[in-house]
């Protein structure tokens, strides 16, 4: 795990919170594509496995979702962290397992295609309850979908991330 500041900024960023806010992004239905051409309908696929996969707590469906290679930026107040796939697997899985009643929205546009890469901006919104209270995330981030094996998967997120 590359990190940009301590574990202190990580859990501060991360604390009573689910990280697939931060990329909105897995499935439990499979996508299917024939071409290694990123298309408009591989992105919608991708938002709509990650909204299934989250509800459903799946991090071995999130996990196909999230390229190997990926990177994913946080930042919130003005600091910032970076997390490669591992990370962000095992502080999702930890957030599941601290929260209930878990909730997971994803919304995207301003979809750029250039060959085999996608470029989009994402809204997740996500609610849970932790220690009895609460708790709301809404993280806006640019993201890089790139296709693999058909399927279009995360391969770079910048997020911003806000509690409500």
């Amino acid at each position: 795990m590359k990190k940009l500041l301590g574990n202190g900024l990580l859990a501060l960023l991360v604390k009573g919170a689910s990280i697939t806010a931060i990329v909105a992004v897995a499935s439990t239905t499979s996508i299917s594509a024939q071409a290694a051409t990123m298309t408009e309908a591989l992105v919608q696929n991708y938002a709509s496995a990650m909204k299934s996969s989250a509800n459903n707590q799946s991090i071995n469906q999130v996990a196909r979702l999230v390229s190997d290679d990926a990177l994913i930026s946080l930042s919130r107040k003005g600091k910032s962290t970076s997390l490669d796939k591992d990370a962000y697997l095992r502080l999702l899985q930890n957030s599941w397992n601290d929260t209930s009643n878990y909730r997971y929205d994803i919304s995207v546009d301003n979809v750029v295609i250039t060959g085999d890469q996608a470029k989009a901006n994402v809204i997740t919104n996500e609610s849970w309850i932790k220690n009895g209270q609460p708790v709301s995330f809404v993280t806006t981030s640019r993201v890089t979908l790139t296709v693999s094996t058909g399927n279009a998967v995360l391969l770079r997120a910048v997020s911003q991330v806000a509690i409500n």
